[in-house]
């Protein structure tokens, strides 16, 4: 389960660095209540998701739910001002 939720996180990193290189993204070790709240900042302005450790998981492998994290992440980008 470790390597899932490692993979997973390596996966969100990613795919925030390849919208925006220039975001510092901050993921807990931990999940509180299965889901993870992650800090994305850039310059000062800082923005925080919460993203399910299922979501993280399977983000990996299915495109729906990649997408659905997507979205989140770009959400986010625009308020902090990407």
């Amino acid at each position: 389960m470790d390597d899932e939720v490692e993979a997973g996180k390596q996966a969100f990193i990613k795919l925030v660095q390849e919208l925006d290189p220039q975001v510092q993204i901050v993921i807990p070790t931990r999940a509180t209540s299965d889901h993870f709240l992650i800090s994305l900042t850039k310059s000062k302005a800082r923005e925080f998701i919460s993203v399910s450790e299922g979501d993280l998981i399977d983000m990996v492998e299915m495109a729906d739910i990649k997408r659905e994290v997507t979205d989140k992440v770009q959400e986010a980008l625009q308020k902090i001002g990407q």
